[in-house]
């Protein structure tokens, strides 16, 4: 690459759009408390505090927040926050790690977190007691979706930290929780406020290589499933069985613990670097204009389970996983047009010819692996004001998130399948489409929203 950029800086629906918004909030809000009481065992008595705020965020008073997952990433999300934000109450399923998380953010310069900071093991408590606006999610991911909806039924904004999903069926109800229920929610895929990233991906999308044939970026591993793990007893302080949710629980293993982050690895709970890192399918997704569909069919290279996979969108383009994981741009990926190429990471850019991205903005951070959260969560305050879309809505973070579950799926079944993006199916492979879900812990089921 010739030129580097780096290191720079029908009636019931009638009836509803007429009904005063103070109302639906409280509609939602009597929805998710009615749900709680009766499946989720949160108390039955509910505190006044509960209904919680009527409407949409002041265009100037500070937002009441609430934190769910206290680990290492809600620490960044913390410090980078606007003093709009008033973090006033969290949530962890080990109170150890809400200890931490505490002395690590308590002197942060921003301001944001309240001198006094009410503390939950059990998040659902949290929703029902405090009198919150809207909620950070940093838990593990088999945990978030359920999280993110209980938040949203009780009349909550989210943002979701990444990956937003374990499964594509996730996806989909936040999707449809989102809309229906009219949260502003932003997911923690933060290159989409990062203006370089955002201007490489808008010469893709405009024609600036031409017509684009092939999409490169790293093969990332995938996901095992569980093995037998070393057990040992449970910390004081800690809820595993919480901690467990939707999953069948197992013993627990030092190898388990969230502080770790080991339980990425495994498929129970995360879908390991290739969820991880969807930040490169993301920017794939927003250059090539397909953020509300997907690719059409996926075949494996290699029947190994990492091996290499290739995913064709109906333009005929090709997504490659072909390059080693430790080399390019993990978080973005290389773009080969009929009229050149350019590659995109987080706060980098190059190109050939070298004059493609002479006028890009600077980059805003240090380097291509340096937090960049500060102004994505600016655009989700600046969106719980005005109650606009945010850049990376539910929408959008599960779109990009499906093509990390389809190369899993792929890799599992080791076959070509054939994905309809519109209707979200496999066509004609009863196996993929079952892999869509997962079957769920009774007491973790998926809320329906209507």
């Amino acid at each position: 690459m010739a030129k580097r950029i780096r290191n720079g800086n029908a009636s019931r629906a009638s009836n509803a759009t007429r009904m005063p918004r103070k109302e639906l909030e409280r509609i939602g809000r009597r929805a998710f408390l009615r749900a709680a009481a009766t499946t989720l065992a949160v108390p039955s008595i509910i505190p006044a505090a509960a209904l919680g705020s009527e409407g949409r965020p002041g265009a100037n008073g500070r937002i009441n927040v609430g934190l769910i997952g206290a680990g290492y990433r809600a620490r960044d999300l913390v410090i980078e926050c606007p003093n709009d934000l008033k973090l006033v109450a969290v949530a962890d399923c080990d109170l150890n790690q809400i200890d931490a998380f505490l002395a690590a953010v308590g002197k942060a310069e921003n301001q944001v977190v309240a001198e006094k900071i009410a503390r939950y093991q059990d998040y659902r408590k949290m929703l029902s007691d405090e009198k919150l606006d809207a909620v950070f999610v940093a838990t593990p991911t088999h945990a978030r979706t359920l999280i993110c909806l209980h938040a949203m039924q009780a009349g909550m904004d989210v943002y979701a930290e990444k990956p937003l999903t374990l499964t594509i069926e996730e996806g989909q109800h936040l999707v449809r929780a989102e809309q229906k229920l009219g949260r502003i929610c932003q997911v923690g895929t933060q290159q989409r406020s990062v203006p370089i990233n955002n201007f490489g991906s808008d010469l893709v999308r405009n024609g600036a290589i031409g017509k684009v044939n092939t999409v490169l970026c790293p093969n990332f591993p995938g996901p095992r499933p569980r093995p037998q793990l070393p057990s040992s007893p449970v910390p004081q302080g800690m809820n595993w069985d919480l901690w467990c949710n939707q999953t069948e629980p197992t013993p627990f293993s030092t190898e388990l613990h969230p502080s770790l982050g080991k339980w990425a690895r495994f498929r129970e709970y995360c879908g390991w670097y290739v969820t991880g890192w969807v930040h490169a399918f993301d920017q794939i997704q927003r250059a090539l204009g397909t953020d509300h569909t997907g690719p059409v069919e996926i075949w494996p290279e290699e029947t190994t389970p990492d091996g290499r996979v290739t995913l064709r969108y109906a333009s005929g383009t090709l997504l490659k996983l072909d390059l080693p994981e430790d080399k390019g741009p993990k978080m973005g990926g290389i773009f080969i047009g009929d009229k050149g190429k350019i590659e995109i990471n987080r706060n980098r850019l190059a190109s050939n010819p070298p004059s493609l991205i002479q006028d890009a903005p600077p980059a805003a951070d240090k380097n291509e692996y340096a937090s960049v959260s500060n102004d994505h969560i600016r655009d989700w305050v600046s969106c719980m004001r005005t109650r606009k879309t945010t850049a990376a809505p539910m929408s959008i973070g599960h779109r990009s998130t499906t093509i990390c579950h389809l190369i899993n799926i792929c890799r599992e079944l080791g076959r070509k399948l054939q994905w309809d993006p519109e209707h979200e199916k496999f066509i004609g492979d009863d196996e993929a489409e079952k892999l869509k879900s997962r079957p769920r812990r009774k007491g973790f089921e998926l809320p329906e929203i209507s």
